[in-house]
């Protein structure tokens, strides 16, 4: 039997155990070919209410467990990850049109995402306040509860397991929901591994499922943190939800990031890293490049050098020829990409490259002549397109830049002291100089500002302990203390 042998879970759910879905199930199709993959059983409100009071139960034992115990089963999960990985990367690529180097480094950060995770159980959780009366007095951190996640299709399986591991490594319990087009490798995969891992009963619930679905994940009396990542639209609506049942939201939203090149920059490397930074995974990412800002004294050659780049780059099915660049995950967004494209052509802009598809393949696109208005330069496309804007002085491009809603990751490309000075004045979770906008790792905080989210959420042990944990103050006398009643 292999790890994710459809006769486990077809059709299922999995709470407590593999069950069918009160509400039927969920077809898993292939983006490049729109052939059936799978079915996962689709989740009830009633299903997940169940599922959050089954949670709520085992969590109490789960958090009493040692250190020790919690943390070899994380250790255990990161090493499942990298012996499956050839498996799951397998399903990455057909089931989001990754490209097999993607597929390949969603693994590898599962991987790293558990091993991280198995050092938090004995990293030390409170400190020792000072005080002025004759006690100890402590600030320690206890687990949260449940935990509900919520993730998106793009990452499906870093953007579930870099909540779920720290979640559960800190003695929580979790209610997972991917996103319905990646249930498998957004979720199966993770409910597999920690079932191989030995996690005890009721800690991980599968749930996939739609809105509703959502929302009672969302609602679920025993939930006490939501941790989603998915557009800012959605993300407000939780939010607010969170706040009304006062739960504790970590929203990471969308991005329409940044790329400041700089007049010193070698052209061909900024060029490389611009076009890795707006083609990766199709633009389907919300550190996605979507905005190049170039000094006006290399903007010409820039953009004549990143349009042959896109048009250099094969694009076709990722499971069944070596491409670039792979399928947009369905329909709808292929519709809404390209319609942002013909909007801003409409506008005055001008394509320089791609602007076609053929099918799910949309080409790498990139685009010229915008102004701050033009579609393709305001929204977050989440899709291979490249606009392009020059710009003559550093305060104009710290003014472009800033000029967004959004702040999730920027980069500055070129002199290190330019680059140090604007990056100071830039409004973004995440900055990198001399590098693309797409960069993650598990040891490092995670998180936008703005439209982009509610800050660092996860990333790290700081960030991890303070999302998946409540702060309780605890003081302690020799004896009872003498009181004038």
């Amino acid at each position: 039997m292999t790890l994710l042998d459809s006769t486990t879970w077809t059709g299922k759910i999995h709470s407590t155990r593999w069950t069918e879905g009160s509400d039927g199930t969920i077809t898993v199709r292939e983006p490049a070919t729109g052939e059936t993959l799978g079915t996962v059983g689709a989740a009830s409100r009633e299903d997940v209410l169940a599922a959050s009071r089954a949670a709520a139960a085992a969590q109490k034992d789960w958090a009493a467990r040692p250190p020790r115990e919690r943390a070899a089963v994380l250790r255990r999960a990161g090493r499942l990850f990298e012996e499956h990985a050839e498996e799951i990367r397998s399903w990455i690529v057909s089931e989001t049109g990754a490209i097999p180097p993607k597929g390949g480094l969603e693994a590898k950060i599962a991987a790293d995402e558990c091993h991280e995770a198995a050092a938090l159980p004995t990293h030390p959780h409170g400190e020792v306040l000072a005080t002025d009366e004759d006690r100890w007095s402590q600030a320690r951190r206890r687990p949260a509860g449940v935990v509900s996640v919520i993730a998106p299709f793009n990452f499906p399986l870093i953007l579930s397991i870099r909540s779920v591991a720290p979640a559960l490594a800190l003695g929580n319990a979790v209610l997972l929901k991917p996103d319905p087009r990646t249930s498998v490798s957004g979720g199966v995969v993770l409910a597999r591994i920690f079932e191989e891992a030995g996690l005890p009963e009721g800690l991980l619930h599968l749930l996939p499922g739609g809105r509703e679905t959502g929302a009672a994940v969302v609602e679920a009396s025993e939930v006490r943190v939501v941790a989603f990542t998915g557009s800012t639209e959605a993300g407000r609506s939780i939010g607010e939800t969170c706040a009304r049942l006062l739960k504790r939201p970590h929203l990471e939203l969308g991005g329409n990031n940044a790329m400041i090149v700089l007049p010193e920059a070698d052209l061909d490397r900024a060029v490389s890293a611009a076009a890795f930074g707006s083609f990766m995974h199709q633009g389907q990412i919300c550190m996605t490049t979507g905005r190049h800002l170039v000094h006006e004294d290399i903007h010409d050659d820039y953009l004549e050098r990143l349009a042959a780049k896109a048009d250099g780059l094969p694009v076709g099915d990722p499971a069944r020829e070596q491409v670039a660049l792979g399928p947009i995950i369905d329909e709808n967004q292929l519709k809404r990409v390209d319609s942002i494209v013909q909007e801003t052509v409409l506008g005055g802009g001008r394509v320089v490259a791609g602007g076609t598809h053929d099918g799910p393949f949309y080409r790498p696109t990139v685009l010229t002549d915008l102004t701050e208005e033009s579609p393709a330069w305001a929204q977050e496309i989440f899709g291979p397109v490249a606009p392009v804007m020059r710009f003559r002085t550093e305060e104009e491009a710290i003014s472009l830049a800033n000029g967004s809603a959004y702040g999730l990751s920027a980069s500055i490309l070129g002199d290190v002291g330019a680059a140090m000075r604007i990056a100071d004045q830039l409004a973004s979770g995440k900055i990198h100089i001399n590098e693309q906008t797409v960069s993650d790792e598990a040891y490092a905080p995670f998180g936008g500002v703005g439209d982009s989210g509610n800050g660092s959420r996860v990333g790290g042990a700081a960030a991890n302990i303070e999302s998946f944990t409540e702060l309780q103050w605890l003081t302690l006398r020799p004896e009872i203390a003498r009181y004038p009643f």
